[in-house]
């Protein structure tokens, strides 16, 4: 599987407030931005794959609402991980 428990840990340790904090807003956008950079490329090579693909417009739309939320909640966090992840805003 490409998202073993130690890339979890390293996501969840790099942009959450620790090892466990899997619930806060900036490690599940963190998680969704890894596993959309990982669609995409098999898209790439795959692209007649068209259940992955709705997998992806899914994804992408999770990760919007996520970061809409936390713009709404706290701008600076919102900047913040934004910068952090290089998204385009």
């Amino acid at each position: 599987m490409y998202l073993d428990k130690a890339k979890k840990t390293e996501i969840f340790e790099k942009y959450g407030q620790s090892a466990t904090d899997t619930g806060s807003a900036e490690s599940q956008i963190a998680l969704f931005t890894y596993r959309i950079a990982h669609l995409t490329e098999h898209l790439k090579q795959n692209h007649k794959d068209h259940s992955t693909a709705r997998s992806l417009t899914k994804l992408v739309g999770k990760r919007r609402s996520m970061l809409d939320y936390l713009k709404d909640r706290d701008i600076n966090r919102y900047r913040a991980i934004v910068k952090a992840l290089g998204l385009r805003r």
